[in-house]
């Protein structure tokens, strides 16, 4: 995790993302998936870029498997973007930046 990017479980999901006064991109994500790893420093820069306009949380699938199941999460990384505690935004594995900063000021 970098400074900027919030680690969320099952517990604090819905405090954290659907209860955010931002918008909220989740990475729904595992330690052991390469391309989850090629987009975690995307993040991170996405993070400190959007700082105080976007919230970055990350949730590991293997270690909260409520919330992935919720959402329906089957392959990862899955990108969500949650504004007003609703789904708005899908993104299905990992993406360049240029992408996700197109759906994050769509979001705003």
């Amino acid at each position: 995790m970098s400074g900027n990017t919030v680690e969320v479980f099952d517990d604090t999901f819905a405090d954290e993302v659907l209860g955010s006064d931002l918008p909220v991109l989740v990475d729904f994500w595992a330690e052991w998936c390469g391309p989850c790893r090629q987009v975690a420093p995307i993040l991170d820069e996405l993070a400190n870029e959007y700082d105080g306009r976007v919230k970055i949380a990350k949730i590991d699938v293997d270690a909260n498997p409520e919330t992935a199941a919720k959402f329906g999460i089957v392959s990862i990384p899955t990108l969500y973007i949650f504004k007003g505690g609703e789904l708005v935004e899908s993104i299905n594995g990992a993406r360049p930046k240029r992408e996700l900063s197109e759906k994050l000021e769509a979001a705003l």
